[in-house]
């Protein structure tokens, strides 16, 4: 599987987006937030990317993960967590 690229998640600096993060057993799932992406970037150890809403807060996700996208939206699904975590334009 190949590593997600800064470069392929850049189109959502300085949109609004809708983040949604999910487990794939359907459990409990956190409401969906509006945030605007400042910046995206690796974490120091490349195996994470960082969704920046501000100069502190971000969203980590695992570079390993399956992604699935369309023009309105990214989905990264990390096979070791469960977890789904999808960044839609509002």
């Amino acid at each position: 599987m190949e590593l997600i690229k800064v470069e392929d998640v850049k189109r959502f600096i300085g949109v609004p987006v809708e983040i949604i993060i999910h487990d794939e057993e359907g459990g409990d799932q956190a409401p969906a937030v509006m945030k605007t992406v400042k910046k995206v970037q690796l974490c120091p150890d490349n195996t994470h990317i960082r969704f920046y809403f501000d100069d502190f807060y971000f969203l980590a996700v695992p570079r390993a993960s399956r992604v699935t996208k369309t023009e309105k939206q990214w989905s990264a699904s990390d096979p070791e967590s469960g977890l789904t975590y999808t960044i839609r334009k509002a």
